[in-house]
């Protein structure tokens, strides 16, 4: 593919072998119903299981499709892998189980044509839909999302939906940035689920671009990996570690891309 494809989709996979083939068909046969060229690249972040194997018969059908295999250093790194990876004028990330449906696209592309350099989705606020996701959840959810206002940013009213989209040179900026999980991220054992994202917002409020939070629909995945409490810790460290590099002046410079 030469041209510059309009956008390109980031699909991070980590033990995804269920779920992931039906994913891909249902995203691919919706961008196909499209008017715009895309591309999606599905990053694997060191899967241990036939995640990799159930993809590569998808390659040689769609020629949209790119898959690109990481050691396993946790979503962050996995998802920045595919950001910098992109081609495309606009670059939108989404989880492998589609919590977020693939048709909320056309809610973010707009503003990214709009002047916006970055559009989040939010879970929050008019207009946003949240199916299935139990009471303690939705509660960890908001008191961790007042710990971010607190310490590192503070205009958003969710930071952790896994469905952002970045204007190609926003995002690798934003994505050469990163220090926790950025190109020193080190491998890992398990699933870790992190605040990424916070280091992500907070890097790109840093540069001074236009953000938006769109409210979307939401599933409560039944099938998450989510450990509450391991989760709950390494998340809060997170957070207390982007403002620490904050104030060590870590974010000022940008790093050689890697």
């Amino acid at each position: 593919m030469n041209t510059v494809p309009f956008l390109s989709l980031v699909v991070p996979a980590y033990n995804e072998e269920q779920r992931l083939p039906v994913t891909l068909e249902r995203v691919l046969a919706y961008l196909d119903g499209q008017d715009y060229s895309y591309e999606v690249i599905v990053v694997d972040d060191g899967s241990d299981d036939n995640t990799v194997d159930v993809i590569r018969p998808l390659l040689d059908k769609y020629s949209q499709l790119r898959l690109v295999e990481n050691d396993h250093r946790g979503k962050g790194y996995t998802v920045r892998t595919g950001m910098l990876a992109a081609r495309g004028e606009q670059v939108i990330f989404t989880d492998a189980d589609l919590a977020t449906p693939i048709e909320e696209i056309d809610k973010m592309l707009p503003f990214l044509q709009d002047g916006y350099d970055v559009v989040i989705g939010s879970r929050e606020g008019l207009g946003a839909e949240r199916h299935g996701e139990p009471f303690h959840r939705h509660l960890m959810g908001r008191v961790f999302n007042l710990m971010v206002r607190l310490v590192a940013v503070g205009n958003f009213q969710d930071t952790q939906c896994g469905f952002k989209g970045f204007r190609r040179e926003a995002a690798h900026e934003v994505f050469n940035r990163l220090r926790i999980h950025g190109a020193d991220a080190g491998v890992i054992q398990g699933g870790a689920v992190t605040a990424f994202d916070v280091e992500v917002l907070f890097v790109t409020q840093r540069c001074g671009y236009r953000i938006k939070e769109v409210p979307v629909t939401w599933h409560y995945g039944v099938n998450s990996k989510v450990n509450a409490l391991r989760d709950s810790i390494r998340m809060f460290q997170d957070v207390l570690q982007v403002r620490l590099n904050a104030l060590r002046g870590l974010y000022d410079d940008s790093p050689d891309e890697g």
